[in-house]
């Protein structure tokens, strides 16, 4: 649909920027005058909508058939059949809002079944909330304002979070909020209230944070003269409480955050938590048990349901560059009662991460500095992604809009409508409060009085690339940094603007001077940053913005304590159709996509296209690089395209995959512009040393973070071990192999075996698929042939395997060591791959992977087997009992020896670059584990078994929508 764009957004930058009443709710705040039908409230003026006409109108709809399936073992998890959307909605986005956000049991009269339905339940209630709490001028403003946000919402130009959707305008509980964050003081009753607080938070489907610092450490004493046991011990508890409760009743576990003081006595204990219990998770993976993500056996494993962040101060930061010492503090008297050296203390926190990935840091001094309420206490902790970060026992509502929406035909960001949106969004989402419920008291008391809010944005990584710029650039920094300042400057606008109208929050009148000074703080780094041709306009505007947001604040106050964060927007991404999350980049430049009719392709990025649009490529070149994209994964090599643009291709992962400073260089742009933190996990390579993290770790302290959190590629257990430790060669080997070897040519000859001959049959399973490998032997020992039976009788897959069969069989006869089979087909590559039912071969990369392990085990001696990295679980067991401590294990993988399964011949009615998904595909992350030809460190969905991917720190499923985060 054309969008149509009234008067206003077509005026200056001054016009627009809230001099004069604009759409949704863009103009300026009023105190109308005294008369009858007329109240004091905001004017209301449209933007995307038409007088007398619907925004339902304007869209052609149609019926769907949504049916989920498990892709592991094909069973339905949810169906509804004949559910309504917009034609231009993608199936995936389809799938996600039916199966997430339609409320009443499925089948039921009362189960919702259009997204007419569901945007008009959850508008109503902001439209009804709105009036009653004098938020509009007159009953038209609050119409249009209404009709605003439904064609939003509609035409995916943004989303409220997940509670949003969930419980707005039901018989629930009105939850708005996802982000938490809890308090525990040093008593029992606080420590057994945190209990039982996160218990409610969780069964909401929410996740929670909280610093434990106070609590005092093991090394004090507790009154009664015994010894106290100290923060870590309570984490216990609360990781077993937060394992039971499934969050929201689904089968993800809940979210949690634990902050640790780096001056408490106990902070060596809490940073090897995790690192020791993943030593551990090693330890029984090798002796044969179920440690995958959700196996039956790793619930016995601690610590794992939570993230951990270390809280360092300045002074600790200064001691590490220093080499000083540092000061460990009682909890009760505030005395140092222990000195360590800050250098091997950050080297411990940097040793655990590149172990776990765990702790992060957050960075208390910049944190606080950025504070706008720190009359009513300081900010000790941060939500489980880390993004939201205030007083204790608050919470903070989420929306974040959708990048690519703004971006017009010309390459250009139109910032005047941008502005004008977030005004809107803010508004929407301080009238939440209004109406919210909270899970707990304190959490409604503190939120009630303060009014957090967090709005945000996706699809930046898509948005750069498609405008031509590099995520690791000079260019593309600067323009992320103007979108991210005029962001938070027209939200802080309006919020000052609905201060006007219906007052400041409860606390500002005691932080006034503070707040004033952070406005301050972030408009002077507004007007601090270099800009490029992409980002001067919208720097302008957002100059001029803030100037106008200090000028209304400082005459009315502020409505919000605080106003944007970025967040993960995992789900809500997908229901907007976005490529990508929160300030990510993009995953791959090839992703797998879900057809309306059924069925699944793999497509080239549509912003690839854009991108060479912009960068000034002719149609032909386009659709050449587009094809070699598509057949590649990369633009390496990509015929006519030029090397000096490689950059703008750049991924998280792939060929070319951004380096890890790239990530923090990308965050500390837009960080002196938001309110709160940033959810994203910086990635590093396998290779990465400890030194790396503690650089990235320093950086992001000088560059001005507020919390950073690295992963490093396989650093933890979930994916299949490529290789194990050669076994010692024992002296009769080593003697054997001393010995000259006599080398006799000649012709080969096939040894058949005889008409009766040995067998064994073993059934098994990969990933869910079932087969039988029936293997005969020579009756003096020795391999002779092998039949593999997978699929149905008269299948496809059923002939290539028995005719794979009889050439190894005869292979074998002919005097090929089965040693040479093992080197060649172990580690291939391809679907199905994951668990097996076998406990000596507990995960394969695909079912000849598996064949061949089996068949080592089972007829090559211990010596062969051992240069092949190939052992028993007993074996293993042994070795790591021997080898306990030593280090890593090694995780090399043959490269050489993976092979693609992805069919490369496009359909007939796709446009060039799109190509039919492999069968076995279920996730954009699985696709690029092809093309790659390695597994991503990325886990199984619990719900419908495809592989997740990263979305901010926490993780994201394409298919269902479900997420391992709070969000």
């Amino acid at each position: 649909m054309t969008e149509t764009v009234g008067a206003e957004s077509a005026g200056s930058a001054a016009s627009t920027s809230g001099a004069k009443g604009s759409a949704g709710g863009t103009g300026r705040a009023r105190a109308a005058k005294a008369g009858k039908g007329v109240r004091r409230g905001l004017t209301v003026e449209r933007l995307h909508t038409t007088p007398g006409v619907h925004p339902y109108d304007e869209v052609t709809w149609e019926r769907r058939d949504v049916v989920m399936t498990n892709w592991r073992d094909g069973s339905i998890n949810f169906e509804q059949r004949g559910v309504e959307f917009p034609d231009f909605w993608s199936m995936n986005a389809t799938n996600i809002v039916t199966s997430k956000y339609f409320r009443g049991a499925v089948g039921s009269p009362q189960r919702e079944a259009s997204l007419r339905t569901l945007i008009d339940r959850v508008v109503g209630s902001y439209h009804r909330a709105g009036v009653e709490h004098g938020y509009f001028a007159t009953d038209e403003d609050a119409e249009i304002f209404a009709q605003e946000l439904t064609w939003m919402l509609l035409h995916q130009v943004f989303s409220f979070n997940s509670p949003v959707w969930f419980n707005v305008g039901t018989a629930s509980p009105q939850q708005v909020s996802a982000c938490f964050i809890l308090a525990v003081d040093d008593t029992m009753e606080s420590i057994l209230n945190w209990y039982r607080e996160e218990g409610l938070i969780f069964k909401g489907g929410s996740g929670a944070g909280l610093n434990l610092s106070r609590i005092r450490s093991s090394k004090e004493l507790l009154s009664s003269g015994g010894t106290a046991s100290g923060p870590v011990s309570f984490m216990r508890g609360a990781d077993a409480s937060a394992g039971t409760i499934k969050s929201g009743g689904a089968t993800r576990r809940a979210a949690k955050m634990v902050v640790l003081d780096v001056d408490h006595p106990d902070i060596e204990e809490f940073v090897q938590t995790k690192a020791k219990e993943e030593a551990k998770i090693r330890v029984l993976r090798d002796a044969g048990f179920d440690m995958d993500l959700g196996g039956s056996d790793i619930t016995s494993v601690q610590y794992q349901n939570a993230n951990n962040s270390v809280r360092v101060t300045d002074e600790f930061m200064h001691s590490v560059e220093g080499g000083t010492d540092f000061g460990l503090r009682s909890r009760t008297t505030g005395e140092i009662i222990e000195r360590t050296d800050a250098r091997t203390l950050f080297r411990g926190i940097a040793q655990a991460a590149w172990e776990c990935a765990d702790p992060g840091l957050q960075y208390d001094d910049t944190i606080n500095d950025w504070h706008t309420c720190p009359e009513s206490g300081r900010i000790s902790a941060s939500n489980p992604c880390s993004e939201y970060m205030h007083l204790d026992n608050s919470s903070c509502n989420l929306a974040s809009l959708n990048l690519l929406k703004f971006l017009g035909g010309d390459g250009r960001f139109d910032a005047p409508r941008f502005a004008k949106a977030v005004e809107l969004i803010i508004t929407a989402m301080d009238i939440s409060i209004c109406f919210a419920d909270f899970p707990t008291e304190p959490i409604a008391d503190t939120t009630r009085k303060f009014r957090q809010l967090g709005i945000g944005y996706a699809n930046l990584g898509a948005l750069l690339m498609a405008t031509g710029h590099a995520y690791d650039s000079e260019g593309g920094r600067s323009l992320a940094a103007s979108i991210t300042s005029l962001m938070t400057g027209a939200a802080y606008k309006r919020s000052a603007e609905l201060a006007g109208v219906v007052g400041p929050y409860e606390g500002y009148a005691r932080n006034a001077e503070s707040h004033q000074r952070v406005m301050r703080k972030h408009a002077a780094a507004n007007d601090g940053y270099r800009t490029f041709p992409a980002s001067t306009a919208i720097q302008k505007l957002a100059t001029i913005t803030w100037k106008e947001a200090l000028a209304s604040g400082e005459k009315n106050g502020w409505r919000n304590a605080q106003a944007s964060v970025l967040a993960p927007t995992g789900t809500i991404g997908l229901m907007m159709d976005c490529d990508t999350t929160g300030i990510e980049p993009d995953l791959a430049l090839v992703k797998f996509k879900k057809l309306v009719g059924g069925g699944s392709m793999q497509i080239v990025n549509q912003t690839v296209r854009r991108a060479l649009d912009q960068l000034g490529y002719q149609a032909e070149q386009a659709e050449a690089i587009v094809e070699y994209v598509a057949e590649h994964g990369h633009v390496v090599d990509a015929p006519g395209l030029r090397p000096e643009h490689y950059e703008v291709f750049d991924c998280a992962m792939g060929e070319r995959s951004i380096a890890p400073m790239g990530h923090v260089r990308m965050m500390a742009a837009v960080q002196p512009f938001l309110s709160g933190a940033i959810s994203k996990t910086v990635n590093m390579p396998e290779a990465a040393s400890v030194d790396d993290v503690e650089k990235i770790y320093l950086e992001g302290w000088r560059l001005g973070l507020k919390a950073l959190a690295i992963y490093r590629d396989n650093c933890k257990v979930g994916q299949p071990l490529s290789a194990g430790k050669k076994a010692k060669s024992s002296p009769e080997a080593e003697k054997a192999e001393a010995e000259p070897q006599v080398v006799v040519e000649q012709r080969p000859v096939r040894k058949r075996l005889p008409k009766k001959r040995p067998s064994q049959t073993v059934s098994f399973t990969v990933a869910g698929a079932e087969g039988y490998l029936t293997a005969g032997s020579y009756p003096d020992d020795g391999l002779g042939e092998i039949f593999v039976k997978l699929g149905k009788q008269g299948s496809t897959l059923a002939g290539v395997m028995d005719a794979f069969s009889m050439s190894i069989s005869v292979g074998l006869q002919y005097g090929i060591p089965l040693e040479f089979y093992v080197s060649k087909f172990s580690n291939l590559r391809f679907e199905p791959a994951g668990m097996t039912d076998d406990p000596d071969v507990r995960i394969a990369t695909s079912v000849l992977d598996y064949l061949f392990r089996r068949l080592a085990l089972d007829y090559l001696p211990y010596e062969k087997r051992a240069q092949l990295g190939i052992f028993s679980a007993a074996e293993r067991a042994s070795q790591v009992e021997q080898d306990y401590g030593s280090g890593p294990i090694d995780t090399d993988v043959d490269l050489d020896a993976v092979r693609s399964s992805v069919d490369t011949t496009p359909p007939s009615t796709e446009p060039a670059g799109v190509d039919p998904a492999p069968v076995e595909v279920g996730s954009s992350t699985e696709l690029l584990e092809l093309r790659l030809g390695k597994a991503a460190d990325a886990p199984l969905c619990l719900t419908c078994g495809t592989k997740m991917r990263p979305a901010g720190s926490c993780y994201l499923c394409e298919g269902c929508g479900s997420t391992s985060g709070c969000s």
